[in-house]
């Protein structure tokens, strides 16, 4: 039953790392590894709809920021070139809705943190006309737009570039995401916003409390824009017992962001980290220091094991219907009607 629900439905991850693996390949290569190393992993976890996030390692900040947000950029649209039989790279929903009807997987460019930005906010239009379509304004620490979760202590909110940066947003048809916002931030962006809000990869802090992880007011905020919160699969923002590290956690963390947004407003960010942390150097996420988020999950530690959570809401008694809508339904909507207009 779980297996037929998995392969009849649009099954949807709103963040992979991956393209940081591809591009650091040498520029030839760029089409044969995804080919080789990541493709098959994908269709192998039956996804149709996968967000690559442009995430920037500290060797490269802040001079190299932007020239390697623009050769990840290229990187994406050369995979997508070399890779066309499989693969498309999706400015709207139109053409997200041309690659499911081929049979293809539509990938979707995000940034995360946008440290190439760094204050001229006009470079949100340059890079949505790459095909950007998802932003964050922040990762662990701080930036010229907000401040990450990990520095809540200070209590800022985002500023006036920031401000400036939502609004431009809007304006373009790039989904905001609030992943690794600090919760001023977060409060902040929920009293600007006009437009559905994003989490790609955040679980849900009333099960786990971490700085991560989205308060239930958080997550009630996001669905009142019409937006959604997509769950992370990464052990530590899961459970602070390695011991009860399993897809049944990642289901009570789906279960508690329905049961506080509602169904309409649940998706799934897998945020499969270990093997491009291993297939990089150096880490992406060094700059956590003493956290170490990558707790072993051998259950699901790529996207070959995404059927396993389609499995495991299904033995917990989720509807199909919700089952659908958490796999992809609710995200393929939510991109279809506000994704680059």
């Amino acid at each position: 039953m779980s297996v037929d629900l998995h392969d009849r439905a649009i099954v949807a991850d709103a963040h992979n790392d991956l393209l940081m693996a591809v591009v650091a390949r040498s520029p030839a290569k760029w089409g044969s590894f995804f080919r080789e190393r990541w493709l098959p992993q994908l269709r192998e976890g039956g996804i149709d709809i996968q967000v690559l996030p442009v995430f920037i390692d500290d060797q490269y900040r802040p001079e190299g920021a932007l020239r390697q947000t623009l050769r990840m950029i290229e990187c994406a649209h050369v995979l997508a070139e070399a890779n066309a039989d499989q693969v498309t790279l999706c400015r709207n929903g139109a053409d997200i809705d041309v690659a499911l009807a081929e049979h293809k997987i539509a990938l979707v460019l995000a940034l995360e943190s946008a440290p190439g930005i760094d204050a001229s906010v006009e470079l949100f239009s340059t890079l949505f006309r790459l095909g950007v379509r998802i932003a964050s304004i922040a990762h662990w620490g701080r930036t010229p737009l907000a401040d990450g979760s990990r520095e809540d202590a200070t209590g800022s909110r985002l500023t006036a570039p920031g401000v400036r940066a939502l609004r431009e947003m809007e304006r373009l048809g790039m989904l905001f995401d609030i992943s690794h916002l600090g919760a001023s931030g977060v409060s902040h962006v929920l009293e600007l916003a006009t437009r559905p809000l994003i989490a790609t990869h955040s679980c849900a802090r009333a099960l786990r409390d971490h700085h991560r992880n989205l308060t239930d007011d958080q997550i009630r905020g996001v669905a009142g824009t019409g937006g959604m919160v997509c769950v992370n699969f990464i052990p530590d923002f899961l459970t602070d017992d390695e011991a009860k590290v399993s897809v049944d956690r990642v289901v009570d963390h789906i279960e508690h962001v329905i049961s506080v947004a509602g169904i309409d407003h649940v998706g799934l960010g897998s945020d499969f980290i270990r093997e491009v942390v291993a297939d990089v150097t150096p880490p992406c996420c060094e700059n956590a220091d003493d956290e170490d988020p990558l707790f072993d999950f051998p259950e699901l530690e790529g996207p070959a094991g995404m059927p396993l959570v389609t499995e495991a809401m299904v033995r917990r008694g989720l509807p199909e219907e919700d089952v659908l809508k958490v796999l992809g339904g609710n995200m393929r909507r939510l991109m279809s009607t506000y994704m680059g207009f």
